[in-house]
Order: C-alpha cells, then sequence, then structure tokens
C-alpha cells in the first residue's frame, strides 16, 4: 500500500486507516498548527478522524511554524 505524503512516496505494509492515525504516525508530539489536504481538499480537523486513506492518495500536511 502507498501514499504520497508531502510529494514524496510512502510505502506501508498496513495503511493508516484514517487521517488521525495517519497524522499520528507522522507527527506524535503535534496537535495544533496543522493543515491537511487529501487529493487536493482541505480537510477540517474536525474530519480527520472519520477521513478514510485509500491506497494511492495524496496527502499534504502543512505546519505552522514561529518565525518572521
Amino acid at each position: 500500500m502507498e501514499l504520497t505524503i508531502n510529494h514524496t512516496l510512502r510505502h506501508f505494509d498496513i495503511l493508516p486507516e484514517t487521517l488521525e492515525v495517519l497524522l499520528a504516525i507522522e507527527l506524535p508530539q503535534k496537535r495544533k498548527g496543522i493543515a491537511v489536504a487529501l487529493n487536493n481538499r482541505i480537510i477540517p480537523q474536525s474530519f480527520w478522524a472519520e477521513t478514510i486513506l485509500n491506497n494511492k492518495d495524496s496527502i499534504l500536511i502543512i505546519t505552522a511554524t514561529q518565525g518572521g
């Protein structure tokens, strides 16, 4: 199974079921300041737990940083 995450192809033995599970794997300590697009569509945080991932999906994860 594979996902494209931030333009990088990633292979998984077992595909994470939802966006929430994927984010727990990718960013285990970060819960705020994250925006996610699935197949070029922004997914609000309130829908992460119910957004099912499929093989070959494209995910863009954007995190806020401090600085100016």
